[in-house]
């Protein structure tokens, strides 16, 4: 019988003659991956199993393993794959989006995500460095890496994984460099999104402030009380509790950079320049943004007249 490949889904017989289910859902703060096991009639396995694929399709999960999406992605971005829908968000669930995080902490991470449409590693990995505010810019150059922990005793912690060590050790740095020419660029910022992150500039001021001595300043834009960067989990499990707060149907942190790239569509900007803001290599992920929208169009209640 041939190897199941690492982190793929698979259904058997035990020995305790149920059936059995696993199924990596994502990555763990550790770095290891959430796996999932159900158990039953092998009819109700198969169910389980192929629930939780969809559910992990669907949500786009914090991370998923290297060893299953490598060839998809860096471990920088959950990106949609070849023939998934785009369900970016409307107009209305946008400004109940932004209307909610209006009275939470890093309230200007959301709205880059809306205006600019950054990958959430290129979102988490901004520092203050990268942003002009007098001229209006930001430079995108690196991304936040999902961490990844080893432990650094002699094992007599007894903790199961690394991350969970008192001595951890990263086994990854923070960051990694962009390394694609459509990765690295310059996006100009609107007068309203510079007033909001000067505004989030001084927030940040009086945190640290209270931190006293325990502030961390490595420059994060979007940082943690004490100035640290944010966990990659930490900042989607954020992005559910704002849909909540907003009333907005549940969906991927991705859709927002899905609405960003609509929304420069439907105003008639040219696909080179969405290209250029969206940090795309090519012209296929457009073409696709294009196709979403035109059904979408075609399926409201506008265009049939409703």
């Amino acid at each position: 019988m041939a190897r199941t490949p690492n982190g793929a889904s698979s259904i058997y017989l035990g020995k305790d003659g149920y059936w059995h289910g696993r199924v990596t859902v994502g990555v763990k703060d550790d770095g290891r991956p959430d796996r999932r096991h159900v158990m039953g009639t092998q009819a109700d396995v198969t169910r389980k199993v192929r629930a939780l694929e969809r559910q992990r399709t669907r949500d786009g999960p914090p991370g998923a393993p290297d060893a299953v999406h490598r060839a998809e992605r860096s471990g920088t971005t959950w990106l949609p794959r070849a023939g998934q829908e785009i369900e970016p968000y409307s107009v209305d669930e946008v400004r109940l989006l932004l209307k909610a995080a209006m009275s939470a902490r890093n309230d200007a991470r959301w709205a880059v995500a809306l205006a600019l449409g950054l990958r959430q590693g290129e979102a988490l990995g901004l520092k203050w460095s990268d942003v002009d505010l007098d001229t209006g810019s930001l430079v995108v150059r690196r991304g936040r890496l999902r961490p990844r922990w080893r432990h650094g005793c002699d094992g007599s912690c007894g903790r199961k994984y690394g991350g969970y060590c008192p001595k951890r050790i990263a086994e990854r740095t923070e960051t990694a460099e962009t390394k694609s020419r459509a990765g690295r660029r310059v996006i100009g910022l609107p007068p309203e999104l510079v007033d909001l992150l000067r505004a989030h500039h001084a927030e940040q001021d009086r945190e640290r402030d209270v931190a006293a001595q325990l502030w961390a300043d490595p420059g994060w834009i979007f940082a943690t009380p004490t100035g640290a960067s944010l966990n990659p989990r930490t900042d989607w499990t954020d992005w559910k509790k704002l849909l909540a707060r907003a009333g907005v149907r549940d969906g991927r942190l991705h859709d927002a950079r899905h609405t960003a790239a609509t929304v420069l569509l439907l105003l008639g900007v040219p696909e080179r320049a969405v290209m250029s803001v969206m940090g795309w290599s090519n012209t296929a992920m457009a073409a696709r943004y294009s196709t979403s929208r035109r059904r979408s169009s075609a399926t409201s209640p506008a265009a049939s007249g409703a």
